[in-house]
């Protein structure tokens, strides 16, 4: 049976903070600008990740299939179905889905949004089809390095912009789109304002910001996007590796504490 979400909001209009749960060989990773090689386990059960942050307030999970990112079909499905399982808030799911038929599975099972990445580039309908049948269950992920669009893992890069692809996309029925500066990802030098700005203005939908997150300070510089667009922030390295904690980056998007 179809689980039926209800959003949760930390305060109205507050934005988002998502916690980052990445999946590779079975367990819970952070990767440096994407690299395999460097690479730092955190959980050997990803499961146990998912479950912490959302026992420390989380309204939303991201999960991502690295492995099904970097190898074109997701990997981590019976993992991924474990955490929807086992926990009550909404997840959404990226890494490696690139068909509609993927898409539908997991949406079946549960999983509250699919991100898609690659295949907004390579195949556009695909987008436009699932965005018809699901309506505001399918995001897309725009990863970007130095304006450009990267794909397939973040391996290659297309021919298409940040923005040209983020307007495409808000016409064919995205409601929710993911920006990634990928030279931040995994850096925690902070998130890159100035693309994320540009691309916030080009497009009238929201945006969630991921990649460089470091301090509370981060969260304080988003926050005037928000009229603006930005929904929310996806934090990994810097929740995994206690630079910031969970409870403080939610208290900080209520309003409760000045800086």
């Amino acid at each position: 049976m179809q689980r039926i979400y209800k959003e949760i909001y930390f305060g109205v209009g507050s934005m988002l903070i998502i916690p980052a749960v990445d999946i590779r060989a079975g367990r819970c990773v952070r990767l440096l600008h994407g690299e395999l090689e460097k690479e730092t386990v955190y959980y050997d059960d990803p499961v146990a990740a998912a479950l912490r942050w959302e026992a420390e307030g989380a309204a939303r999970l991201h999960v991502v299939d690295l492995d099904g990112a970097f190898g074109g079909s997701m990997k981590n499905a019976a993992i991924i179905e474990k955490i929807v399982q086992s926990v009550q808030i909404p997840v959404q799911v990226g890494g490696g889905i690139r068909d509609v038929q993927v898409a539908k599975d997991l949406l079946s099972r549960g999983v509250s949004r699919v991100v898609l990445g690659t295949v907004a580039v390579t195949d556009p309908e695909v987008v436009a089809s699932l965005c018809a049948q699901y309506p505001g269950r399918i995001m897309v992920g725009i990863d970007v390095r130095v304006g450009r669009v990267a794909i397939r893992g973040w391996r290659e890069e297309a021919t298409v912009s940040a923005v040209e692809l983020a307007t495409q996309m808000a016409e064919i029925g995205v409601q929710e789109i993911i920006y990634t500066d990928i030279l931040r990802d995994g850096t925690l030098q902070g998130p890159n304002l100035a693309g994320l700005r540009e691309i916030v203005q080009s497009i009238p939908v929201s945006v969630i910001v991921s990649g460089g997150m470091s301090s509370l300070q981060d969260i304080v510089n988003l926050l005037p996007l928000e009229p603006l667009g930005v929904k929310g922030v996806i934090i990994g390295k810097a929740l995994y590796s206690g630079r910031i904690r969970l409870q403080d980056a939610l208290a900080v998007t209520e309003g409760f504490q000045s800086f």
